[in-house]
């Protein structure tokens, strides 16, 4: 997929800016269908050659700023990603998967066993959360609100912003920008590792007057509309993937 060209409007070159959200590696919770959530694990060999290979893709775009989540297998991801590109990261918190409270590290048929029919029920309503967990719109409100800073400041001065989060994370903060209804949210699921969503944002405001009348270029980019480039991006096809929502671990081939 092209890393896009902006358009042209009346001769006027129509600003855009690029935003790529992939999500990490595999990890072995992935592999065994755990659900991880904010448990800190690294990736397993596999899932650094899949970040490699998107290292490998990605390192050719235009690609100006990386801030990864803080945990270890988005940080190992995105070292790869920022080296290929020739660059560092930094890190920010808010982009951490769904806390799952109670369901943390614990196995689908385990949780099922103990809390029945509340898994299904969750991947169906982002406002409910897991025992002592977090919900889906507490997860896009902490990732939406770095968006915004990131928006107010030069991130996209140097290219295009890529954010390294996870699965569930990155499902949550693209609906949210889209501006889909809370009750759709569960459209976005099945987000394979080392994949990506990609973003475009466009000013609302009038670009082509927005010189004349005094518009800086915060005031252009308070309130973007944002337009879906593809989902579940990657550099191979995806695998099949028995689970709606990745943040409950990817399980194949079921």
């Amino acid at each position: 997929m092209s890393s896009g060209v902006s358009s042209q409007v009346q001769g006027t070159r129509l600003p855009e800016r690029r935003l790529i959200l992939i999500r990490h590696g595999q990890t072995e919770f992935n592999l065994a269908g755990r659900m991880q959530g904010q448990l800190d694990t690294p990736l397993t060999t596999a899932g650094r050659a899949e970040a490699e290979a998107a290292a490998t893709e990605l390192g050719t775009w235009p690609i100006g700023t990386v801030v990864s989540s803080d945990l270890q297998r988005a940080r190992d991801t995105a070292a790869l990603l920022a080296d290929a590109l020739g660059m560092g990261y930094t890190t920010d918190a808010r982009l951490r998967e769904t806390d799952l409270g109670d369901w943390s590290g614990k196995a689908h048929e385990d949780v099922d066993a103990v809390f029945p029919g509340q898994r299904s029920h969750w991947r169906l309503n982002p406002t409910w959360a897991p025992p002592n967990g977090e919900t889906r719109l507490e997860v896009s409100d902490r990732a939406s609100e770095l968006v915004d800073e990131l928006m107010a400041g030069n991130a996209w001065d140097a290219g295009t912003v890529m954010l390294v989060a996870h699965g569930g994370t990155i499902a949550a903060l693209t609906s949210r920008l889209l501006g889909i209804p809370t009750e759709h949210y569960p459209m976005f699921g099945g987000l394979g590792n080392a994949r990506w969503s990609q973003l475009v944002a466009r000013p609302t405001a009038d670009v082509t007057n927005a010189a004349s009348d005094g518009s800086s270029d915060a005031d252009l980019w308070r309130e973007p509309r944002w337009f879906l480039e593809g989902w579940n991006v990657g550099v191979a096809a995806p695998k099949p993937v028995a689970v709606v929502n990745a943040d409950e671990g990817e399980v194949t081939g079921r």
